[in-house]
């Protein structure tokens, strides 16, 4: 029991006892305020006094002292919770299913004692709360990749209220096969059919009530990109009663009798109204994966990503420096008045502040970008086509053709491509693909390969700038040649083996989500990853402030570094300077070059690349030549992996070795390259 004026907004209660004054009684119950009335806490006015109640079905106001006196009873509020799960072949549309139930009320994380990501969702409706778990995608319940052990594990060993297996409408008789597996360990199943928009547009029709009635369980259709179907999807959930003698089986394999099941069920409830229906499907496989055209529009997308990427994000990148500069002055100005300490001053705002923001004006803009075009094509279906193109290629490496879509990531962060190594079913390929991803530039490297790009062309007298895209696009190639060399040299050595077995499902060509792309990508690859790097970026910003300013024997400790690293430097085409700026920009690749300008300047702090008028008189004086270009170019192409990069692959591989193996690798190529490179200059 407590007072009236203790409730808070949205709450509920009845009054008990009323210990008021008569007179306050008496207007109390001339406005329905009696023992036993249930009254509602609307809402406060900005003060938090009075406070707006509903009482008798009209809206009063009240204040805080007339009402402190009456006791009430709040009524707790009873909401039944339900924990669903989601499972379902891969590419049937049951992320899309569980956005749009959840929303952006989602949490991603790890499966416990895995490195398989979990999604984890709430959804609140009618005042009932369900908790929707989306398992990996998994073709049956016999273990094969990690994704499926992951999937297999939890639906024989956690408890839940319901199943829900989501199968696509269009090929509902491969589907069913992991439907019937499911009733084998349960009967708490839910059988949704997804993306009846499409089947119906194909010609595929589906008796859904028969498919009920043969299953003995319920099964709701649905179109999870409208949000069709998805309320009575929740009802059944609802009604759904739970299942508490879960089968548990130590084995299970799946027979020819399941097959044969799910064969006969498919053939009475599917009918086929289009012949053909796969048709324009099959005309635009044949110019997307032909041997004539598959592999040139393949890099024309990438180029044409690229191109977008470092255009769009020119702008915007610009604007945030400039506010960021702005709000540098700001703080500066803040920290005259309250006489901050010298040492502190410099330290936050010329050490932490200047390398974190530049972090986020330079990395922003491209994955916020890149991520979302990228997703688009993964969206639309095209991605495992790429690596239906190059699977040949990875196979001569003794690799896996997925390898290709990893790499692809790659060119978006290599900790995402990293991440995104899960989807290869073998331990030894995945391993390969973790070591050699970073051989791809990632948006990180993209910036300052773009400024090489344009001083080469400078240094030749070129001003069009196709001509730097080409260059970009070279290295890019050369990037790509690289990975396949490694993997093969990998296959060949410490993780030799032949390629696995081979098996990739092409899904179906769907229109993207746009919306819901541009969302999920930024909250969920771009936020994730630029989080990662701002933090790295941090240490970064206190020891490029500390090598500046820590006096030793006279002079500063960054110019000693850059003395003691100038005969490495000299071998490998490049000079002291750039080698520091390499091992500083360890954190994050993005501040490899302002720390590279800050140097040859003398400036003593970071500045952005945009605030640079004469990149080239700058190199110029610093002596660059065609050869200190390309070797930077190289140098910046294969070097160790950025600390977020590194952090990932420990914790995918729960290895050190394996994570120095891929700090080691691609350095010892690049300073080989870079020292061939310059012992044939100096040769000619």
């Amino acid at each position: 029991m407590i007072a009236m004026s203790e409730l808070k907004e949205g709450q509920r209660a009845i009054i008990v006892e009323l210990k008021t004054e008569e007179e306050m009684t008496d207007r109390f119950l001339a406005l329905g305020m009696r023992k036993g009335t249930e009254i509602h806490c609307l809402f406060f006015a900005f003060s938090g006094d009075p406070i707006a109640f509903e009482i008798c079905g009209c809206t009063i106001a009240l204040r805080k002292k007339d009402i402190k006196d009456i006791m009430v009873h709040r009524i707790e509020e009873q909401t039944s919770h339900y924990k669903v799960v989601l499972a379902g072949n891969p590419n049937v549309g049951k992320s899309t299913l569980f956005n749009c139930m959840t929303g952006l009320n989602q949490h991603t994380g790890n499966w416990i004692g895995k490195t398989v990501e979990s999604a984890r969702g709430i959804c609140k409706k009618d005042g009932e709360v369900y908790e929707i778990y989306d398992l990996p995608g998994t073709y049956s319940l016999c273990s094969r990749s990690e994704e499926e052990k992951v999937a297999e594990e939890y639906l024989r060993n956690e408890t839940y209220d319901c199943v829900v297996v989501v199968c696509d409408a269009s090929c509902l008789k491969r589907n069913l096969i992991l439907c019937f597996e499911m009733l084998c360990m349960t009967t708490s199943v839910i059988v949704c059919v997804n993306l009846l928009d499409e089947a119906q547009k194909n010609g595929v029709l589906i008796d859904l009530n028969k498919l009920q009635q043969l299953l003995q369980v319920p099964v709701k259709g649905c179109t999870a990109r409208t949000g069709d179907g998805v309320e009575e999807l929740l009802l059944s959930c609802k009604e759904m009663k739970r299942d508490h003698g879960i089968e548990k089986r130590t084995h299970q394999a799946i027979d020819v009798d399941v097959v044969k099941k799910a064969e006969e069920v498919a053939n009475q409830v599917v009918t086929y109204t289009k012949e053909n229906w796969k048709e324009r499907e099959r005309k635009i496989d044949t110019i997307l994966t032909s041997k004539k055209t598959g592999i040139p529009i393949m890099l024309c997308f990438l180029f044409l990503i690229f191109w977008i990427t470092l255009k769009g994000a020119n702008i915007p990148s610009q604007m945030l420096s400039a506010g960021f500069e702005q709000l540098h002055l700001y703080l500066k100005e803040i920290a005259t008045i309250v006489s901050l300490p010298k040492w502190i001053d410099e330290l936050l705002l010329e050490g932490i502040y200047k390398v974190t923001t530049f972090v986020i004006s330079v990395m922003l803009p491209p994955m916020a970008i890149f991520f979302p075009l990228f997703t688009i094509l993964e969206d639309y279906g095209y991605l495992p086509r790429i690596a239906f193109n190059l699977d040949h290629a990875f196979s001569k490496c003794h690799a896996c053709g997925k390898q290709a879509l990893t790499m692809c990531m790659g060119f978006g962060c290599s900790a995402v491509g990293v991440t995104g190594c899960r989807i290869i079913d073998s331990k030894r390929e995945r391993m390969i693909a973790m070591l050699t991803n970073c051989i791809v530039p990632c948006n990180g490297k993209f910036p300052t390969l773009v400024i090489m790009s344009s001083i080469m062309m400078v240094s030749l007298g070129i001003r069009n700038s196709l001509f730097s895209a080409l260059f970009l696009m070279i290295m890019v190639l050369l990037s790509v040649a690289m990975t396949w060399m490694l993997s093969y040299v990998l296959s060949n050595t410490i993780l030799k083996g032949e390629p696995s077995a081979f098996t990739l499902e092409l899904p179906a060509y769907r229109r993207p989500q746009f919306i819901k792309v541009l969302v999920h990508s930024f909250l969920e690859r771009t936020i994730f990853v630029l989080g990662r790097a701002v933090v790295t970026a941090i240490p970064a910003g206190i020891l490029v402030w500390g090598a500046n300013h820590i006096i030793w024997n006279g002079t500063s400790l960054m110019y000693h570094m850059v003395q003691w690293c100038e005969p490495l430097g000299r071998v490998m085409g490049l000079d002291g300077v750039i080698v520091v700026a390499f091992l500083f920009g360890f954190p994050a690749n993005e501040i490899i070059m302002p720390i590279m300008l800050m140097i040859y300047s003398q400036a003593g702090v970071l500045f952005s690349v945009n605030q640079i008028t004469n990149i080239h008189q700058i190199v110029l004086e610093a002596s660059w030549s065609r050869k200190t270009i390309v070797c930077m170019c190289i140098f910046l192409l294969f070097h160790w992996p950025c600390s977020t990069t590194l952090l990932t692959i420990k914790k995918e591989t729960n290895s050190i070795k394996w994570t120095m193996l891929a700090f080691v690798l691609p350095t010892i190529v690049g300073i080989v390259l870079c020292c061939f490179i310059n012992a044939i200059s100096m040769l000619y």
